[in-house]
């Protein structure tokens, strides 16, 4: 019975995040879907009463052409479908996961256990605090802005600049990434719950009374379903870079952040380019340009410090990884929460030490990834033991 609780919880983590994957996909295929059907419509073939463009497509076997309408048509079909749960979805059931993750137990990771400045329960008053008020400064910036693209787009960028650089400053690197991706994702759901769907519903309110449709709600959420877009990819990043200890394990990490989320916004804006039959080269060679800038200055930089260590000194070696590592990294890990270790990697022999050597100097030394919030205290003294060890060819008895 002792074992139930964590094999329950196990599974509700399994079954949330499997939701909240799925949800994603749905949710983010249906907007880039939409956003290159709408950018690729055509005047339509033949005249047909307020249909404003229309499109050619072919999947599965078979051909489809799709109308839309400049605003809507006269009367409404017996059947709409709605797409909203799959945003809903994705956004409850990561709040979920940042609940069951990041607040539960804020020490592990969201704390900089380099820096313990702040409690616990303040970090995730923090948390929570930034999301909502990151949404208050982003919708006002869109309703104030909204007659001017360029500035609004630039109020956004220096937005997510703002939470960045605050998420780096309160949190560890890993949770200010999975902060940022929580805040814009927020604004993402929040645009299809506050704009979109009510510009929508009262666009089929008044098709349904008769009366003419206002263009204000439409192109509201047009302009909020277009920002949807280009934060797609950008989200994402924020949420998976945290696997990656080469993006944020390194000082000012949430510069990174901004760099590889910039990417991914002018990624997004290649393809848009392109569905609007422009040429996306210009586009394409900025992505090419930010790429290489990237990866040459998140390259691991390495201590060239002196190595000179032998098989005599594996025993103090073995030591820092028997104190520091194999509570996790073990066939028996002795870690709460822990079950296996992380990734099949262990620590508990000598063999196991050395072949995993590659991998305990990158992210125990060069990136200082692990382990995960320093939770068991390793020293700099030690990581540069380690280090030299490794330089020294990792010898063992």
């Amino acid at each position: 019975m002792d074992s139930l609780l964590p094999y329950v919880g196990d599974w509700l983590h399994l079954i949330v995040r499997w939701l909240h994957v799925t949800a994603a996909i749905a949710w983010i295929g249906a907007s880039f879907y939409f956003i290159a059907l709408d950018q690729s419509l055509r005047p339509p073939a033949t005249a047909s009463l307020g249909v404003g463009g229309e499109a050619w497509e072919i999947h599965g076997g078979g051909f489809y052409r799709v109308e839309k309408y400049r605003l809507a048509p006269r009367a409404l079909p017996d059947r709409l479908q709605w797409f909203k749960w799959e945003a809903y979805v994705t956004w409850l059931t990561g709040f979920a996961l940042l609940v069951l993750l990041y607040y539960v137990d804020p020490t592990q990771y969201l704390m900089n256990v380099a820096d313990p400045r702040f409690q616990g329960w303040e970090l995730v008053v923090a948390s929570l605090a930034i999301i909502a008020f990151s949404w208050l400064a982003y919708d006002t910036l869109c309703r104030t802005l909204a007659g001017n693209g360029r500035a609004l787009a630039v109020g956004i960028a220096l937005l997510i600049v703002v939470v960045a650089a605050i998420s780096g400053l309160l949190f560890s690197p890993r949770g200010a990434f999975i902060q940022v991706g929580a805040a814009v994702g927020t604004w993402m759901a929040a645009n299809v719950f506050f704009v979109i769907i009510p510009g929508q519903k009262e666009l089929v309110r008044a098709t349904a009374a008769g009366r003419e449709p206002d263009s204000g709600p439409g192109i509201r959420g047009k302009q909020r379903s277009v920002h949807n877009n280009y934060l797609t990819l950008p989200v994402l990043f924020a949420m998976i870079g945290q696997h990656f200890p080469f993006t944020y394990g390194r000082d000012s990490s949430w510069l990174a952040l901004l760099g590889l989320m910039a990417l991914g916004a002018l990624v997004r804006h290649v393809f848009n380019v392109r569905h609007q039959g422009r040429d996306a080269r210009p586009a394409a060679g900025g992505v090419a340009v930010l790429f290489v800038f990237l990866f040459a200055a998140l390259y691991p930089r390495t201590d060239a410090g002196p190595a000179g260590l032998t098989a005599a000194d594996f025993g103090q070696v073995q030591q820092v990884f028997i104190a520091r590592c194999v509570t996790c990294h073990s066939a028996h890990p002795t870690r709460e929460g822990f079950s296996a270790a992380p990734k099949g990697v262990m620590f508990d022999t000598q063999v196991e030490i050395v072949a995993n050597a590659r991998r305990a100097y990158e992210q125990a030394v060069i990136t200082k990834a692990m382990p995960v919030g320093n939770a068991t205290g390793i020293t700099d003294a030690e990581r540069d033991l380690i280090g030299r060890w490794y330089r020294s060819g990792a010898p063992a008895p």
